[in-house]
């Protein structure tokens, strides 16, 4: 299966850290190696890096490990294909404008028999089980509202239609649309909230270590969601199966 590494802030901040640690899953610490895609969002916009080439090896990856990009709401994704080759339409996250706002949407897990796309609006690019699933959520929201709904009314939706989808398979999720972020566990996902009073951190898939007083301000508010924890040295909060947690401005606004 594949990984997943989100992050929901408070103020904008980079991930270089958790970045750091993530990126060795594809190829040198774990055999997720299909590629690998991060989308960031700065207010009203948002910059996707995609390659197909393992993270662990990609000059991209690279770039983006040291290149301070601060986000409040960051997406990221390691691949290990199961439906569709190795490509750059095939990889995550992928994006789409509803509303007049960019979604992202990132994929862990492998659906099997899902419905086929009915609505005028989105289509896949792809061949991945992942983007149908993403167009098909985003289709069953058009129908429901034609205009942006407010967070509460988005959430009642999602947590009716999500578990139809769920039961074809293993849906393990992260939605963000910038001013939130919404996570979906199937089988595996973790998070932890960083606030003060702020301590060390050490990665588990590299020796490097962060101590985060040093790099934050007291009213700082960072919440890392991961496929599994990427530190050694932290507590981090297991989600239950079918569990969807809503995060907004770096903590756990709704569990549903």
């Amino acid at each position: 299966m594949c990984q997943l590494l989100g992050m929901n802030c408070n103020v904008p901040t980079d991930i270089c850290f958790s970045f750091t640690g993530f990126a060795c899953r594809g190829g040198r610490t774990d055999h997720h190696s299909d590629g690998w895609g991060i989308a960031f969002f700065e207010e009203q916009g948002s910059r996707v890096f995609l390659d197909y080439l393992p993270s662990a090896q990609s000059p991209i990856a690279q770039l983006v490990q040291n290149y301070p990009i601060k986000s409040k709401n960051v997406i990221a994704h390691i691949r290990k294909a199961t439906q569709g080759q190795v490509s750059l339409a095939n990889t995550h996250p992928f994006q789409r404008e509803v509303w007049g706002q960019y979604w992202i949407f990132a994929h862990n897990g492998d659906l099997k028999d899902l419905p086929a796309l009915t609505g005028d609006y989105y289509r896949p690019v792809g061949k991945t089980d992942s983007e149908q699933a993403f167009c098909l959520i985003l289709e069953h929201l058009r129908q429901h509202f034609s205009h942006a709904p407010s967070v509460e009314q988005l959430a009642a939706v999602l947590k009716n239609f999500v578990p139809q989808l769920a039961q074809l398979g293993v849906f393990n999720f992260m939605l963000s649309n910038g001013e939130w972020l919404f996570a979906h566990c199937s089988t595996k996902l973790h998070y932890i909230i960083r606030q003060a009073p702020f301590t060390v951190a050490h990665l588990l898939d590299d020796d490097v270590s962060v101590d985060f007083n040093q790099v934050t301000t007291p009213n700082d508010r960072v919440a890392v969601i991961a496929t599994t924890p990427l530190t050694t040295n932290e507590t981090w909060q297991a989600m239950q199966s079918g569990q969807m947690v809503y995060f907004c401005e770096g903590q756990v606004t709704q569990v549903l």
